[in-house]
């Protein structure tokens, strides 16, 4: 078996897909995971404006809809939240994306006094924090200020990783790598924007080019310039078909070297940290 084939398999991802069947289990996925957990009332997730987080975040909303009508339950809510640092170079992304996923509630945080008072600490330590540090620390600010509205509100955190995000590792360890449910796990970036589509998205949502703005020196920074890698490469590898070779090397360096980002801390019990 190849690499390749290995990760095709360990990720769930299919060379073909139908948009509204994937809908339906996502929907489905989301409400299962509620029923099953009575105590949580509520599915919380930051909002950047990109792709992900609209197509979550609606994906959301038509879950909580459905469980209000299955359940006559009104307490049953969706809250979408605005994370920025600072001021938000691509805030009128946020706002179109909140237009069309119409959540329950809508708040905004700004992460930076957190994020400045924890580097300031830091330095005074001692420690000189790189752009690259301070961006992943924004990244765990804004996990942590999802929880504390989850932890309010009896709420369950998605995450928005996607085949092609995960195996590039392209997410911050515990940062929006740690979440509750993965809804859009399975699907790669072109099949995100077919569900889109399917669920009447502008296209200035799907359209819009990826980016994680994380680092001040870095600003809406590309995914594809961060990875050195295409999303179409890395698509069409995950649907199973043959890229450039130079590509290929590039997707599976970057899913070797990131291993320990899809795995729970190591035990002495686990073979991972012998490899």
């Amino acid at each position: 078996m190849t690499l390749q084939t290995e990760i095709i398999q360990e990720l769930g991802v299919k060379p073909t897909i139908d948009p509204k069947a994937e809908i339906r289990t996502s929907i489905d996925f989301m409400k299962s995971y509620l029923y099953a957990h009575p105590f949580l009332k509520s599915l919380v997730l930051g909002i950047s404006g990109g792709q992900d987080s609209s197509l979550a975040g609606r994906l959301a909303q038509l879950t909580i809809e459905e469980l209000r009508a299955e359940t006559g339950e009104d307490s049953y809510q969706f809250i979408a939240i605005r994370l920025p640092y600072g001021d938000q170079a691509d805030e009128a992304d946020a706002k179109r994306a909140l237009d069309f996923i119409q959540p329950d509630v809508s708040l905004r945080v700004n992460i930076k006094a957190a994020v400045d008072a924890q580097v300031a600490a830091l330095e005074e330590a001692g420690l000189v924090i790189s752009d690259f540090n301070k961006g992943n620390m924004k990244a765990r600010q804004r996990m942590i200020t999802q929880y504390g509205v989850a932890g309010e509100k009896g709420g369950a955190v998605i995450g928005t990783d996607h085949a092609a995000e995960n195996i590039t590792g392209f997410f911050t360890k515990f940062g929006d790598g740690g979440a509750d449910i993965l809804p859009l796990f399975r699907l790669n970036k072109r099949q995100g924007k077919m569900l889109l589509k399917e669920l009447g998205a502008e296209e200035a949502i799907y359209l819009k080019t990826p980016t994680a703005d994380l680092e001040d020196g870095k600003p809406l920074i590309a995914d594809e310039v961060a990875l050195g890698v295409t999303y179409d490469d890395i698509d069409d590898y995950l649907e199973g078909r043959s890229i450039d070779s130079k590509a290929q090397e590039t997707i599976e360096n970057w899913w070797n070297k990131t291993q320990h980002k899809r795995h729970l801390p190591i035990t002495v019990f686990d073979d991972f940290w012998k490899k």
